[in-house]
C-alpha cells in the first residue's frame, strides 16, 4: 500500500501547474459523484494510481487527459492542461524530485560531467558549489550532504550509477580532492545496492546517448516510475509512462557503451594513479 500524503503534501493549485491538474481531477470527480475505481476504468488504471493521481504523486498524461474531456465534456481542458503543464518551467520541480528520490527504492542515475550528489564528499561538493553563483552555497551543501542519508536508509535503495568519463577526470578543487572523491566511489561501489559503471572517452566508444546531459530515472512502489533532467538554473520531472520510457531506453543505451563493473573499477584506479 503506497504512504498517504498528509495535508501539507496534499496538491495546491496556486504553487504550479501539475498540482492544479491533480486538484481539478479530483474536483471534477467529487462533483460528479464518481468513484476513483470508476474513473480508474475510464483512464485505465487501478483505483490507487487514481488517488495517486489526484495527490500528485503520479501525472496525468495526454491520452487520460484525452479520455477525462470526453467523459466529462469538457472540450480540450484536460489535454490542454497538461500540455501547458509539460512544457513549462515549474520553479518547484527540484523540491518535488527530492522528495521522490527519497521515496525512491531503485535509482538509475547517467552523470555527463561530475560526480552525481548522493556520492559526493563534502569537500567535492563544496568544491562544486564554490565555483557557482548559487545565493547560499553553504545551505545547499548542507542539505546536499543531508540527502546521502537516503542510501544509510534500510532497506537501502539500488543504485545503478553510469558516469561519463569526463565525471570522473574533470579536475575539482585539487588532486587531493579528486583522489578522496574517486576513493570513495571505489568504496561504495563495493556495497551490494550500487553498480557503477563507465562509458569511456576513446573512439571505440564514440558519440552516445549520454552526450545530450544527465538525468535520473527514480522507481518506487507509490509512484511508479519518473525521470528528471536538470540544467543550470532549472530542472524538469517526467512522468508520462512513453516519455519516461524514452529515458529508459536512453540509459539502456548508455549503458551498452559503458565499461563492465571490473573495467570500470580500473579506469577510476588509473585515473587515481595519475594524480599521484
Amino acid at each position: 500500500m503506497g504512504r498517504k500524503r498528509s495535508a501539507d503534501e496534499l496538491p495546491k493549485p496556486q504553487t504550479n501547474m501539475w498540482d492544479f491538474v491533480a486538484y481539478y481531477v479530483r474536483f471534477q470527480r467529487t462533483q460528479r459523484g464518481m468513484s476513483g475505481e470508476a474513473l480508474g476504468r475510464v483512464i485505465n488504471v487501478s483505483k490507487a494510481q487514481v488517488s495517486r493521481i489526484e495527490t500528485g504523486v503520479q501525472r496525468l498524461d495526454a491520452q487520460q487527459a484525452i479520455a477525462l474531456d470526453k467523459l466529462w465534456h469538457t472540450g480540450r481542458l484536460f489535454y490542454l492542461l497538461v500540455w501547458y503543464a509539460s512544457i513549462g518551467h515549474d520553479p518547484a520541480w527540484f523540491a518535488q524530485h527530492l522528495k521522490i528520490e527519497q521515496r525512491s527504492a531503485m535509482l538509475r542515475i547517467y552523470e555527463a560531467n561530475v560526480i552525481p550528489g548522493l556520492l559526493q564528499t563534502p569537500e567535492y561538493a563544496e568544491a562544486l558549489l564554490r565555483s557557482s553563483i548559487e545565493a547560499d552555497p553553504d545551505q545547499i551543501l548542507a542539505d546536499r550532504l543531508q540527502r546521502q542519508d537516503l542510501l544509510l536508509r534500510d532497506p537501502p535503495p539500488h543504485l545503478t550509477v553510469l558516469l561519463s568519463q569526463n565525471a570522473l577526470d574533470w579536475p575539482v578543487g585539487s588532486p587531493e580532492i579528486m583522489y578522496g572523491q574517486l576513493g570513495r566511489l571505489l568504496e561504495g561501489a563495493q556495497r551490494d545496492n550500487l553498480i557503477l559503471r563507465a562509458p569511456p572517452r576513446t573512439w571505440a566508444t564514440g558519440a552516445h546517448a549520454g552526450l545530450g546531459g544527465s538525468f535520473k530515472l527514480m522507481s518506487g512502489d507509490d509512484f511508479g516510475e519518473v525521470a528528471y533532467t536538470e540544467s543550470p538554473g532549472a530542472g524538469r520531472l517526467v512522468s508520462s509512462p512513453p516519455d519516461v520510457r524514452t529515458y529508459g531506453i536512453r540509459f539502456e543505451r548508455i549503458s551498452a557503451k559503458a565499461l563492465d563493473e571490473g573495467a570500470s573499477f580500473e579506469l577510476i584506479q588509473k585515473i587515481m594513479e595519475e594524480m599521484r
